[in-house]
């Protein structure tokens, strides 16, 4: 027998109670006895297991049950599986064992989140991506293997200080590329906070701290705040019989980060730092009349901004979240959000959509969450080869805003925003969106690379004669619109491909040539082709014509051709280096502990220069690319790619130039653009490369790409900039 008579030790029997008192459901007495028998089983299980931290290991799974248990507000079978979670992979207990004693829900739940775990490594993919894509298509099975290992994921963030510097770079990357957008898409706003929030505190620990200080130093006038904004508004909803609470809510560390990186701002200029949030008691049937009472309330004594209003009431979230948000001049003339939501709309943004219908309610009640899965199902089944191409394809879907249009007979379809006509085409039916010749929006014919508004009205006109082509990639948002798309043209490529194929066998045997692996592969190196493939159908499109096939069949026949052949062939990867050699030269770049010279060349999606925090990322095909720490790239290649990553350090940079471009913006006038230029070229002796002015009713912004030797240069230089009259801001683009 698994679970023995024995009495546990005072502090574990503490947790225990804990949990059950803080369980957001009611647990009857057979309940606990199951959760106490999981508890027994996991105690006896980890019996001698120790934590990096130096603690028993049977701390961190009760520490799940109980996020399970208080933040997510799952039911007694969801505890006892977060309480065993890790007990079929790191200890003697078996399904069976599990199955007989405290019933196959829960260990059916177990197994799933086992099996997520004791995923193996694939050379060609990424671990954690493969990781992810398991847990994604547990889905439909039980939603709450998803939910259990998000709260494991939070308790390990909380005790990430105990880890190695390296594994917790990778684990809060990790937790920034799949794991906050998760609890984001299922409406566990709090946790997915969290999880932003602790992996910037490793990420970024400087930025964190700053921006936490002050955030902290604004707790008390936020107080303040709030009760200037109750006392104006209390009155009213006495009157009107509103019981209602109040409270005030700061934007997250990681949100405010966020804003102020991606838009090259101060934190004082983040105006929607704090909100305001009320909520109400109401009925579910006069849920909706009350938050416009409150509405009305509101915008009697303050000002709305109309263009703010956002009615998440009417139509909620995919994810389940309902609110209505308005923004106001409120109390000392400052710009607040007010979020209004009855006490069930809160406890679904609190707990989840999942938590609130699933298993608070009773049976008949599983619909809501069944209708919600399937919102998620489409995604999730899609046929996307790659592992990272899927999980970048599920946070394409749901980690964005949404809008809503309609189709011609009136029904309602929600997309992401920024969608195209040839989005929604695909939305309808991937067979609509195959064979689709044009659009109409609101009874006009439009472009399909038309952006959509939400209210549009969208009719789609269908031939038979229409085939994708490349170009539709450029405009279109979705991830089903770009899987479909990219599936239509690799059935094309592979036809157009065997065609080619064909081909090219009978013209290389008119040269006597036998067409087989080795003489591909030759023609390959040839035409620098990385795949014969690729080879085959640049012959069926004609981009090797009979010219070019001639010219590989009279050096293939050649003796010289042949040794020639050779000395390419062993000398390509040295030869692509040294297109680099100014590069490989001049740099004092290195890399590992052992701080080695080897070889590298920069990421052109970051373009980093001498003194920028840089990492190198090991390219089967490019060798070592380094990329700058800020890059946008960064935290998808740390969390898919760590096996891969090699840190880097600048130890000096001498003469070699690198170009880096600036922002500017400012008041227009006469001389200043001149004035700029002559700092650049005179005063700082930086040579510039390109430069591009805008003006805008007396106001200015350009863009200037400049060479510079390193980042001192640079920094003194944007110093000098700032300081000519007239410019407002100057940034490193």
């Amino acid at each position: 027998m698994l679970v023995e008579n024995k009495i546990l030790p005072k502090e574990i029997d503490e947790l225990f109670i804990d949990i059950i008192k803080s369980s957001y459901q009611k647990i009857s007495t057979k309940e606990k006895k199951i959760i106490h028998e999981s508890l027994l089983i996991a105690f006896n299980g980890h019996d001698g297991q120790i934590r990096k931290s130096g603690e028993p290991y049977i701390y961190h799974p009760l520490e799940v049950a109980k996020i399970v248990a208080k933040d997510i507000g799952l039911d007694y079978i969801s505890i006892a599986a977060a309480i065993l979670h890790d007990t079929v992979e790191d200890t003697e207990v078996t399904l069976e064992d599990l199955n007989e004693t405290v019933g196959s829900e829960v260990s059916r739940i177990v197994d799933g989140l086992t099996k997520i775990s004791t995923l193996k490594k694939n050379e060609d993919y990424s671990v954690q991506a493969e990781n992810y894509r398991k847990m994604l298509l547990t889905l439909h099975n039980d939603i709450r293997v998803i939910l259990i290992k998000i709260a494991d994921r939070l308790h390990n963030m909380r005790t990430i200080d105990f880890l190695s510097k390296a594994k917790q770079d990778k684990m809060a990357s990790e937790s920034l590329y799949i794991y906050a957008p998760l609890a984001h898409r299922i409406g566990l706003y709090n946790i997915k906070n969290e999880l932003e929030n602790l992996s910037l505190r490793i990420l970024e620990h400087r930025e964190f701290n700053l921006i936490k200080n002050k955030i902290d130093r604004d707790l008390v006038n936020q107080e303040k705040y709030v009760e200037s904004f109750q006392k104006l508004i209390n009155d009213s909803l006495v009157d009107q019989k509103i019981k209602y609470q109040i409270k005030g809510r700061h934007k997250s560390i990681y949100s405010i980060y966020n804003k102020i990186k991606t838009k090259n701002i101060s934190f004082e200029e983040v105006y929607d730092r704090f909100a305001i949030r009320i909520i109400y008691k109401s009925t579910p049937k006069n849920e909706k009349f009350v938050a416009w009472k409150i509405y009305s309330i509101i915008t009697d004594h303050f000002t709305p901004n109309p263009t703010r209003l956002r009615d998440w009431i009417t139509l909620p979230k995919n994810n389940g979240y309902e609110a209505l948000h308005l923004t106001v001049v409120g109390p000392k003339n400052k710009w607040v959000e007010i979020q209004i939501r009855s006490e069930r709309m809160d406890e679904i943004a609190e707990k989840g959509y999942a938590a609130h219908y699933g298993y608070k309610h009773n049976e008949s009640k599983k619909s809501e969450v069944d209708l919600w899965l399937n919102k998620l199902q489409e995604v999730l089944n899609q046929d996307t080869e790659h592992a990272i191409d899927f999980v970048e394809d599920f946070k394409l879907n749901f980690y964005s805003k949404e809008i809503y249009v309609f189709t011609p007979n009136g029904d309602l379809k929600s997309l992401k925003s920024g969608s195209s006509a040839l989005d929604f085409a695909f939305h309808v039916h991937t067979d609509v969106g195959i064979r689709t010749r044009g659009a109409r929006v609101n009874g006009k014919l439009v472009p399909l690379s038309y952006t959509l508004k939400s209210g549009d009205q969208v009719e789609i006109i269908t031939s038979e004669n229409v085939k994708p082509n490349v170009n539709w990639l450029d405009f279109v948002e979705t991830s089903k619109a770009k899987s479909k798309i990219k599936s239509s043209l690799n059935d094309e490529k592979k036809r157009i491909a065997m065609d080619g194929k064909e081909i090219l066998e009978r013209k290389l045997k008119q040269f006597k040539i036998k067409l087989n692996d080795k003489v591909s592969g030759q023609m390959m190196k040839f035409f620098k082709i990385n795949a014969s493939n690729d080879l085959f159908y640049k012959v069926g499109t004609g981009d090797l014509d009979n010219k070019k096939i001639k010219n590989f069949a009279n050096d293939y026949n050649s003796y010289l051709g042949f040794i020639r052949r050779r000395i390419t062939g062993t000398t390509t990867k040295v030869q692509k280096f040294d297109d680099n050699e100014d590069l490989i030269k001049f740099d004092k770049l290195v890399f590992g502990r052992e701080k080695e010279m080897l070889k590298y060349s920069m990421a052109p999606c970051c373009s980093p220069i001498p003194g920028d925090n840089v990492f190198g990322f090991i390219s089967v095909k490019d060798g070592i690319k380094v990329h700058s720490k800020n890059c946008p790239n960064s935290i998808a290649l740390r969390s898919n790619y760590a096996y891969r990553i090699i840190s880097a350090t600048w130890i000096d940079s001498e003469s070699h130039e690198f170009n880096a471009k600036i922002e500017i913006t400012g008041i227009d006038d006469i001389g200043l653009v001149n004035e700029i230029t002559s700092l650049i070229s005179n005063s700082m002796n930086v040579n510039m490369n390109r430069i591009s002015f805008e003006t805008n009713d007396g106001t200015f912004s350009g863009v200037i790409s400049i060479e510079v030797k390193n980042k001192v240069i640079l920094n003194k230089l944007l110093k000098r900039l700032t300081a000519i009259k007239g410019i407002e801001k100057v940034s490193r683009k």
